[in-house]
This record gives C-alpha cells, structure tokens and sequence, in this order.
C-alpha cells in the first residue's frame, strides 16, 4: 500500500484541469464548494453536482478515475472563532453540511480556525535563482504594512525597536505602487477565493477581535469541537484541523493551532477518533521548534489529512517556500515517519484505505510563468514537480524498510 496522492482542485474556475490533475498522477481531488459564502449550508444537490463534474467525464458513464474524497475546507464562520451570540446557528449549519457530505460518501472535512485570514504572504512572485517563483512571507515587510500601511492601534509597543527601524526603512524606500502590491498580497489570504479584503474592512475585522486573547480563542475551538465532533463520529467524519500559517501571531491576533502543543491539547479535549489533524510541513516549519518528524512519531495517530511542503527559513521569522525536497524541512524524515504511521495502520486497523497527501503549493515554473495564478501557490507543473518528487521520496522509503 502507498499514501494516496492528492491534488487541490478549485472547480470550473481553476486554470489547471481535471485531465491536468490526470496526468500528474493524482486519483484524489481535494475541493469544496468555495463559491457557497462560509457560514451557508452546503446543499446535497450542489455536493452531487461537484461530485459528478469531478468522477464522471463531462457527466458521461465514463469515470475519469478520480474521487471527491476531502473537503478543503468546510470554513469556520468567523462567528463561532469569536463566540458571538449567534454561533450555535451557524453551528448548527455547519453540522448540516457535515451531514450532507457523509450522505453523499464525503467522510475527510479540513478545515481552520485563524481569524479573519487563512494565510498570510508579503511576495507572491518570489523569483528564485532558476528564475521560477515562490510565495515568501518578509517579517519586515509586514511589520512595515502593519505600522505604515494599516496603521493598527497599537501595533508599534509589539515590535522589538530594531524591527521598527528597518520596516520605516523599508516603506520609506518603496514607491506607491509597491506599496500597493504588498497590500494586496497581504490581504489576499481568503479561502477559495481571488478576491481580496479592503483596507477599512480588515481594519473593522481585527477591531471585532480586539477583546479576544489566545485563551478565549482556545475556549471558542473547543466549544466548537465539542458541539461539531460528536455528530462527526456518528456520521463517519473525520474532522482534520489546519495548523496555522505562519505559525505565529499576526496583527495582534492570536494563534491557537502552531505547536505540537497546541495539536496534543485540542485532540486530547476533544477525544474522538474524528477530531484530527491536517499535518502541513509548510504551516509549522518556520518555527524551528517544531519537530515535525517527531510530530509525526507522536501524534501521527490522529493526521487525516498530509500536506507536504517545504520551506526555507530566512532571518527574523522571514521565510519563503523552497523545493519540496530542498529547504529547512528534512522532508525524508517527515516521509519516513509518515510511512511508518501508514504501515502501523495498515497492520491494526480494518478497512484501512491509506493516508492522503498533497504537494502543498508549487513554484510557479516553465509555462505557468506566461499565466496569472488566480490562486497563488497552485500552478500546474510546480506541483507537478512537487509530487513527483514526493512520489519517488515515498518508494525509495519503503523499498529500504521493506529489505
């Protein structure tokens, strides 16, 4: 048996096609239904439709070999990560998805529980020295937009005052336009989507969390699990959490999901089978505390869901994302362990059908370079690539465990 290779899929938008995910050798779509506003139900019917653009060629009799097997994602209304008054009903809607996904045979739900933004980069067209691209988050460039661009209340008592002094450094050497660009680099970080927040509404956004620290959010996920969880396990679902990205706090908002720590404590408040992880090398790694292998030891377990990315550490928490197999990530560590927690299931538990994986994100490389990615990070061949490599990564494990 082998890991199930998966591939992001954004719908009829997405530039890159069923036949292109084909062709790189995936056999498992991750999707959702991005274009229902999170908070609304997602109805059987539009599952259904989705489901047989995906599995049946041009809805033919024809299968085309692929399978809707995760949801990414089933997104947190902003609501219930606040613990507004009006959570349980938005509560209750999501546990009706939950429902009508299991009806229609969708049993692996990611999801996420940072406010207001899923990501965060300053560049998203980082050349590289082969002159492909990549997504970087700049520590300096987004203190500069924080203190010059957003001007967040506060936000100067966060910063150490070297920290400051490169950031005005850094706006004061920028012109209007580029400026303009890490704004909206920053505040792209929707879900599914390619729009892009407004100056005034993120700033109205960030004002709705000025009373909530690391411990309500704490208290607000947990409430959450434990009302969500409990149907998931009726229903089969396996809910699979996303660690933060980055794993650290951002605009004074706090981060729940960025350590190991963090990961053992809301798995073992909600105890249940169905309350997992979705373990993303790319989200922890740069915090170098993180050991992602010896995650992987310890709490392998309860991971529903891989993404395999890899990223390069740079300094004062800046990083970008680097080769799959080539940056601060020791990915044949990772993969190691990953096997390892595969063969462990496959010998304990019934019916088990295999972990899924993903190559999270890709450079944008060779003929992607002539297109604008409308989701960034999700380029054809960069991931292509990404899991090519994984792929061989993989087998080369296995056949030395396996001697």
């Amino acid at each position: 048996m082998s890991l199930l290779q998966s591939w992001r899929w954004y719908g009829a938008q997405d530039p890159v096609t069923l036949n292109d995910v084909r062709q790189a050798g995936a056999h498992i779509v991750v999707n959702a239904l991005h274009e229902i506003p999170v908070g609304e139900i997602w109805p059987i019917e539009a599952i259904k439709q989705r489901q047989k653009l995906i599995e049946w060629d041009d809805g033919s009799s024809q299968p085309t070999g692929l399978k809707w097997s995760v949801v990414e994602s089933v997104n947190v209304h902003e609501s219930i990560k606040r613990g507004d008054s009006d959570r349980d009903v938005y509560i209750e809607y999501y546990i009706e998805t939950l429902r009508h996904l299991s009806q229609c045979g969708i049993y692996t739900v990611c999801y996420n529980f940072m406010p207001v933004l899923d990501w965060t980069r300053t560049d998203l067209e980082y050349k590289m020295l082969d002159g492909s691209c990549a997504l970087r988050y700049d520590a300096t460039a987004l203190v500069a937009f924080d203190l010059f661009i957003l001007r967040r209340e506060g936000a100067e008592r966060e910063y150490p005052e070297e920290i400051v002094i490169k950031a005005r450094q850094l706006f004061d050497s920028m012109s209007s336009d580029e400026r303009d660009l890490l704004q909206r680099n920053i505040l792209a970080g929707l879900p599914g989507t390619k729009d892009t927040l407004g100056i005034d509404t993120f700033r109205n956004a960030l004002k709705a969390y000025r009373d909530i620290d690391r411990q309500q959010l704490k208290n607000n996920l947990i409430f959450f699990l434990e009302k969500v969880i409990p149907i998931a396990e009726t229903l089969g679902i396996k809910m699979c959490i996303h660690p933060d990205d980055p794993p650290f706090q951002l605009f004074g908002l706090p981060r729940v999901v960025s350590t190991e720590e963090d990961l053992r404590f809301l798995t073992s408040q909600v105890d249940s089978a169905s309350n997992g992880i979705t373990f993303c090398t790319g989200s922890l790694a740069p915090n170098p505390d993180n050991d992602l292998a010896g995650m992987v030891e310890r709490l392998g377990s309860k991971f529903h869901f891989v993404h395999l990315r890899n990223i390069q550490r740079q300094e004062e928490g800046s990083f970008y994302e680097s080769d799959h197999l080539d940056g601060s990530v020791d990915m044949y560590a990772v993969m190691k362990a990953i096997v390892q927690e595969d063969q462990r299931r496959e010998q304990t538990e019934t019916n088990y059908i295999g972990i899924p994986f993903r190559p999270d994100h890709g450079h944008q490389m060779l003929d992607d370079l002539q297109q604008s990615l409308p989701f960034p990070g999700y380029s054809a061949i960069g991931r292509l690539r990404g899991l090519a490599e994984l792929r061989g990564l993989e087998l080369g494990i296995r056949k030395s465990i396996l001697k």
